[in-house]
């Protein structure tokens, strides 16, 4: 118990975005701090009520009350979803680091960092496992790790959940999401997903994690594929969100 300040005395922690010093603190919400400083975390937009119930998208409404948006109620979807904060700022940044310039180590304060604003959400679904989108094994290979799998294990040790990897997988090679259009997005991920042991995730409530939501079409693909196996019921939360202009 005496090690962390002593190593904070002749190590001081830095911020993960702008490598400012950190100022000694102890855990927030109970969890380890995410070592980013108040200056960046004042630039980050989380997202909260109003929003919708459903899908998770912010709005402005009457009241400032938080119901289920147009698109939900026409197209009412199998899961509901939610992200921490948009794609914005320290968020984007970080997150680009992370998966495009081998930062594994990233995923830790990330998912610190979204886990206090979803709380909430999570423990009310109560899931009984934790899924992270999987990557195809090239662009695994590419990338030497898992970007969604390492934040879903932040996301399950604080759950207390087991995170499943492996059962549900990519079965072909899709072209990267970034540039497409939405209509583009959802053809280039149908029937991409699958579930190799149905039986592991039948009747169970079931996490699906990623690290960004942009249109939702990789979401709603791999949905499909835990739907068609059965689960009961599905909840998806990702770190951040690009929201239109």
């Amino acid at each position: 118990m005496f090690l962390r300040p002593l190593l904070d005395l002749f190590f001081p922690p830095l911020c993960h975005v702008c490598r400012a010093y950190l100022p000694p603190g102890g855990a927030e919400h109970g969890l380890p701090r995410p070592f980013i400083c108040h200056d960046c975390l004042a630039k980050i937009e989380f997202l909260e009520a109003p929003l919708c119930t459903t899908c998770g998208i912010p709005f402005a409404t009457e009241g400032g009350a938080s119901h289920t948006c147009g698109a939900c109620l026409q197209h009412p979807p199998f899961h509901t979803c939610r992200s921490a904060a948009a794609l914005d700022g320290p968020v984007r940044e970080l997150i680009h680091r992370f998966k495009y310039r081998d930062r594994p180590h990233l995923s830790e304060p990330l998912g610190l960092l979204a886990f206090p604003r979803l709380e909430i959400f999570l423990k009310d679904f109560a899931p009984e496992c934790v899924v992270p989108v999987p990557l195809h094994r090239k662009r695994l290979r590419q990338r030497g790790y898992n970007q969604s799998q390492l934040i879903g294990e932040v996301l399950a040790r604080t759950l207390g959940a087991p995170q499943q990897v492996g059962n549900l997988c990519r079965w072909r090679w899709t072209e990267p999401q970034t540039g497409l259009d939405a209509g583009d997005r959802v053809t280039n991920v149908r029937g991409a997903f699958g579930v190799r042991d149905p039986e592991r995730l039948a009747g169970k409530r079931v996490l699906l994690v990623d690290d960004v939501l942009t249109t939702g079409s990789t979401m709603r693909a791999c949905v499909d594929a835990l739907r068609e196996a059965k689960v009961a019921a599905v909840a998806a939360v990702t770190v951040a969100r690009g929201l239109q202009p």
